[in-house]
């Protein structure tokens, strides 16, 4: 199983799913959106598998910091935009694995999908 984790470095979440796969000695690649890029192609087959609204987080800092008028009225397109523009808007981490696509980390679900 090839398994690709996406996500930023310096995120706490990612570095505790890392920690995760590596303790489990799951092995992985891991690949930074903000330093390797996302193509459009990529994040819109996460859309087509997990919907926009799964994959924008509306949590984080970034978002938070938009103004108004562009968190107003946020559909399918604009949010692509957005989240190709600053990929720290996608929740992270985003795991391709087996021709499946997840978001987000948790041990017990991980256990079951990742572990040997």
């Amino acid at each position: 199983m090839t398994l690709i984790l996406y996500g930023i470095s310096n995120c706490d979440t990612v570095k505790k799913a890392r920690r995760w796969l590596d303790d489990q000695g799951v092995a992985y690649r891991f690949h930074d959106v903000r330093k390797d890029g996302l193509d459009a192609a990529r994040l819109q087959g996460w859309i087509d598998a997990l919907g926009w609204e799964k994959l924008l987080n509306k949590a984080g800092t970034t978002f938070r910091k938009l103004p108004d008028a562009q968190k107003d009225g946020l559909d399918a397109a604009s949010a692509k935009a957005l989240m190709l523009e600053q990929p720290a808007m996608i929740r992270r981490p985003v795991v391709e694995a087996s021709g499946t696509i997840s978001v987000g980390f948790a041990a017990g679900d991980w256990q079951t999908r990742f572990a040997a």
